[in-house]
């Protein structure tokens, strides 16, 4: 055997185990995060039956809850959210919606429900004009509701969500029955277009990898997130740590990620549950929506700093379009370096746990199960939000959200 040919045999043995390795590191990706993310079958919001007249006698002596709604230019929602949470079948309960400069109609829609719902007398519209210098628009206008509560405790909710009737006096039962001093909910997404189908599911993968739900509910880890769509909050527990008044807290963009961070810190009790079901949103319409709702927290939302943020860069890729590109490589390389039969092995090893991983997750996401051919392009569309969310916000250029910038340098 000739020096050439030895060394032939070595670069193609090389070749052959960095495939495998790279097939047997991204099927182990997908079993280990698949491990590592699925929810335990308790953490999820047991719903009650309606109750009967003696049931709602007996919620008389149930706490005081203020549900507050910060909205911004939510014309195309707001009916369908403050009418949902009117209507719900706990006694004791006020709703503020705090109208953040909205330019849209959503004022004047407010001042339709306040005139015209059958529930009106438990609705206050509280309306915000400017927004005071180091804060941002949410935990503003949450601080604002907060002042005008008279709640024991505190329900946050987004103005693009809505209510199953049960789902507060549920929350509120559970949530007092867990000794919970945040509790926290998942929402149930309403996914109609194909880009809500193809881009949850990889935002999904990201929000569960970077904060697991059991990691999120052990009280030794430190490991904190929560869900802005639904967080019930004791209120003796939100004005002990300070709410969304914490210099730290008022200038914010994950304003749930962070409240729940400091309330873990701070030693109490942190819940999060699944609320399919009972709770529902629709978070985007289009992807120009999509792009520049998840631009804005991609950077910011990341654990771990720059060095992390680069690394998920390099590996999103890796892991959701390699994949799919490896197969084609093999079938080019396949005569001069690899078999037929190790071809399909090595598919085989890298894809049965990704797809497998995908038809689960589609399947709580209640997305079609083809859906998880889409996973390269999602892959590489987050992958590109996150480069640009990362260059805006290091290069000081800012993130716009609902016509203001943030993290801008003067």
């Amino acid at each position: 055997m000739t020096v050439s040919t030895k060394k032939q045999l070595q670069r193609v043995a090389w070749i052959r185990f960095f495939i495998w390795l790279y097939a047997l590191g991204v099927g182990a990706f997908y079993l280990i995060i698949w491990r590592r993310t699925a929810p335990n079958k308790q953490d999820r919001l047991h719903p009650l039956l309606p109750s009967d007249k003696g049931e709602r006698r007996r919620d008389e002596q149930t706490p005081l809850i203020s549900v507050i709604v910060p909205a911004r230019n939510e014309e195309e929602n707001i009916v369908r959210c403050v009418s949902s949470l009117l209507e719900q079948d706990y006694e004791r309960y006020e709703v503020i919606v705090v109208d953040d400069g909205s330019t849209d109609k959503t004022s004047s829609i407010l001042d339709e429900l306040a005139h015209t719902h059958p529930n009106r007398q438990r609705l206050w519209v509280l309306r915000l004009r400017d927004l005071p210098t180091g804060w941002a628009g949410k935990p503003h206008a949450i601080h604002r509701g907060v002042q005008e509560a008279q709640g024991d405790w505190l329900l946050f909710t987004d103005a693009d969500t809505w209510h199953a009737p049960n789902c507060l006096r549920s929350a509120v039962v559970q949530a007092m029955q867990e000794q919970a001093d945040m509790f926290t909910l998942s929402a149930e997404q309403e996914l109609p277009a194909f880009w809500d189908r193809t881009l949850m599911p990889m935002a999904y993968l990201g929000i569960s990898m970077l904060y697991p739900p059991r990691q999120v509910n052990n009280p030794r880890s430190k490991v904190a997130v929560a869900n802005g769509q639904y967080i019930l909050i004791r209120r003796a527990v939100y004005e002990v740590v300070g709410g969304y008044a914490r210099p730290d807290l008022r200038g914010t963009l994950l304003d749930d990620r962070d409240l729940a961070r400091v309330i873990k810190e701070t030693g109490f009790r942190l819940r999060f549950v699944d609320g399919s079901g009972l709770v529902h949103v629709h978070m985007y319409k289009n992807l120009d929506e999509i792009w520049r709702g998840w631009r804005k927290n991609a950077y910011l939302g990341n654990r771990g700093g720059l060095l992390f943020v680069a690394l998920q860069l390099l590996g999103l890729p890796m892991i959701s379009i390699g994949p799919f590109l490896l197969p084609l490589l093999m079938l080019f390389l396949k005569k001069k370096l690899i078999s037929e039969q190790e071809a399909v092995l090595i598919s085989a090893t890298e894809l049965a746990p990704l797809l497998a991983y995908r038809f689960w997750l589609n399947r709580m996401l209640n997305v079609p199960w083809y859906y998880a051919l889409t996973h390269p392009l999602a892959g590489g569309i987050f992958t590109a939000i996150l480069g640009q969310s990362s260059w805006r916000v290091v290069m000081g250029k800012g993130v716009d959200w609902r016509g203001r910038d943030y993290h801008t340098k003067s």
